[in-house]
């Protein structure tokens, strides 16, 4: 798994992507909703479902694309040297297209709710801008140390990634929904309109992201970097 980063991305790429963050957006902001109207999903079984879902892509997809699925994670792995920068668009805007399509899916069901399970923070933005940042940065530093190593690593890399958001999703879901991702806060806010903290979204990930690569660099270089990041 993860190896595909040696190969030039085509078409199967970028529809893997597509399909991979169409049914984690669709799935875990669907829990979310229903959630919200039934109230018998409860938030521990919103994050175990946005934790299954997100393990159960990586494995669909994860010898395709990656199983990038966030925007963030692919221009981490790029400033790591590990994706082709040229790429990046491409993936982001499947990635994009994806968490829109599924908000739009969720929408067509629930029409009445307000939020599609848009990322709404009930803390102040620069404490959930640092929580956001934090959350991300675990997160990528367990992508790119199970997504590069040994076969046995690669092989737990949808156990070890699912579980991290699962665990994130539990303990810092009702403070910032726990996004880590600007895609997934980017289809539920641009259908529901709800856009107004939207950019503490997209910042947060990214830079979290980045810092990740740069820490792994620190501790474990020959595995994380292909040449100097």
């Amino acid at each position: 798994m993860f190896d595909f980063y040696k190969k030039t991305p085509n078409m199967k790429n970028y529809i893997a992507e597509f399909l991979g963050t169409f049914a984690m957006v669709f799935c875990g902001t669907a829990a979310m909703v229903v959630n919200d109207i039934t109230g018998e999903i409860t938030h521990p079984g919103v994050a175990i479902t946005w934790g299954l879902i997100v393990m159960g892509m990586i494995y669909a997809f994860g010898e395709i694309s990656g199983a990038h699925f966030n925007p963030a994670v692919t221009i981490a792995f790029s400033y790591a040297k590990k994706f082709p920068w040229k790429e990046v668009p491409k993936y982001i805007l499947s990635q994009c297209l994806g968490a829109i399509c599924a908000s739009l899916l969720v929408y067509m069901f629930w029409p009445g709710n307000e939020t599609l399970g848009a990322t709404i923070p009930s803390i102040v933005p620069w404490k959930a801008l640092i929580l956001e940042f934090l959350l991300t940065f675990f997160l990528m530093v367990t992508i790119i140390n199970v997504s590069t190593g040994s076969k046995e690593t690669g092989t737990m890399a949808g156990i070890a990634i699912g579980g991290i958001v699962l665990l994130e999703a539990m303990f810092a879901g009702p403070m910032t929904k726990a996004s880590m991702n600007p895609a997934r806060s980017l289809g539920p806010a641009l259908v529901s309109g709800q856009l107004t903290h939207l950019w503490l979204y997209i910042v947060a990930p990214i830079l979290g992201a980045l810092a990740a690569v740069v820490s792994c660099k620190l501790v474990k270089a020959e595995n994380c970097c292909d040449s100097d990041c």
